[in-house]
């Protein structure tokens, strides 16, 4: 069962963001970016970096590069940025093989690992799905856009980790 959305939960203060998303199934993708992106605004961030990559496979290392960075193991050409959250945004829809299993698992593990790793919140919403009409309704809606989500459980993770001791 959905859960559905509660808008203006949380406020970001000084929190800055990144937003890795997929450009496959843009249609989706995009809908989950633009709620994410408007409830970071509406919250107050002041910095969101957007990352958009050719599909879901692509993001790890993305969020790889980005947590480097992020945590001061600066990897060249990259300047720190004391990111408080990375949220991934794809969507994988299944086909006839196993294919859309494998990259949805190779992408679930590969993104637990890069947060334990940099102990930076990785907000997990690239989502494997069985068809159109699961993505048109987490995807398209407004009562439970999993971007919407995505970008209120970093808001509340960079509280979270603000308060933690280092």
């Amino acid at each position: 069962m959905l859960k559905k959305v509660h808008v203006g939960m949380f406020e970001a203060g000084e929190a800055q963001f990144a937003i890795v998303a997929s450009k496959y199934n843009s249609r989706y993708v995009d809908a989950m970016l633009r709620a994410a992106q408007r409830e970071l605004k509406r919250a107050g961030a002041k910095r969101v970096r957007i990352v958009r990559v050719p599909g879901a496979y692509e993001i790890p290392v993305v969020v790889s590069r980005l947590a480097r960075a992020a945590s001061g193991l600066k990897p060249r050409n990259t300047q720190h940025e004391p990111l408080s959250a990375i949220i991934c945004l794809g969507v994988i829809l299944r086909g006839q093989t196993v294919h859309a299993a494998h990259i949805g698992e190779a992408v679930s593990q590969a993104l637990m690992q890069l947060q334990l790793a940099h102990e930076i919140p990785i907000i997990h919403e690239v989502l494997l799905l069985e068809n159109d009409e699961q993505a048109r309704v987490r995807c398209l809606g407004k009562t439970h856009n999993r971007g919407t989500e995505a970008a209120q459980t970093a808001l509340e993770m960079a509280r979270v980790m603000e308060s933690l001791p280092d």
